[in-house]
């Protein structure tokens, strides 16, 4: 617990810009996997909209439940 709060205070002073850039990280990552293992083009697409789906549903539930 100590390892994510430590984590947690450290992310609360991104900004805006800070969490873009982070995002345009995570995608040249992506590119760069598949660059390194083409393979991974070949899995079907409903593996991705799931994972997708899946990875969504918390940052929703954050955004629009009331408290």
């Amino acid at each position: 617990m100590l390892f994510i709060n430590f984590f947690n205070e450290r992310v609360k002073r991104f900004t805006i810009f800070d969490v873009k850039l982070v995002q345009l990280w995570a995608i040249f990552l992506g590119l760069i996997l598949v660059k390194l293992i083409p393979g991974i083009l070949t899995i079907d697409i409903w593996w991705f909209v799931g994972l997708a789906i899946l990875s969504v549903i918390r940052p929703i539930w954050v955004m629009f439940h009331r408290e």
